[in-house]
């Protein structure tokens, strides 16, 4: 990896974004190139940004990550969105696969090495 890869973080809880943050701040390669707290924000926020993957929580107030997910993919659809939240995969909405995401993670299995790992299989070199 040459270039840092630009990482978005939607979340409507503060305290995970920074979570988050620190994550992709300890990952090799990734920088956090911004925040958002609703669907609305990270459509809005990514629509003129440099962005590379958004890490992107499934249920929030408002619009829905999957939602922000079809639209953000509708107009940039070289942008990697990665949902997450903290059900198991057999418990996830079906519209999941549905929205262009690239996949989706467990907010607690979220580490630098699943990061990269997922990175490395959405743009194989």
């Amino acid at each position: 990896m040459t270039a840092q890869v630009q990482v978005w973080i939607v979340d409507d809880r503060p305290a995970f974004r920074r979570a988050a943050a620190a994550m992709v701040a300890a990952s090799a390669g990734f920088v956090v190139a911004g925040e958002a707290a609703s669907g609305e924000a990270a459509v809005e926020l990514t629509r003129d940004a440099a962005v590379g993957l958004v890490l992107m929580d499934i249920n929030m107030p408002g619009m829905g990550g999957i939602e922000a997910t079809r639209r953000i993919r509708s107009g940039h659809p070289g942008v990697a969105v990665l949902l997450m939240s903290t059900y198991d995969t057999a418990d996830l909405p079906h519209e999941v696969s549905q929205c262009g995401a690239a996949g989706y993670v467990h907010k607690e299995t979220l580490s630098p090495q699943l990061l990269r790992r997922i990175w490395s299989e959405l743009t194989p070199s």
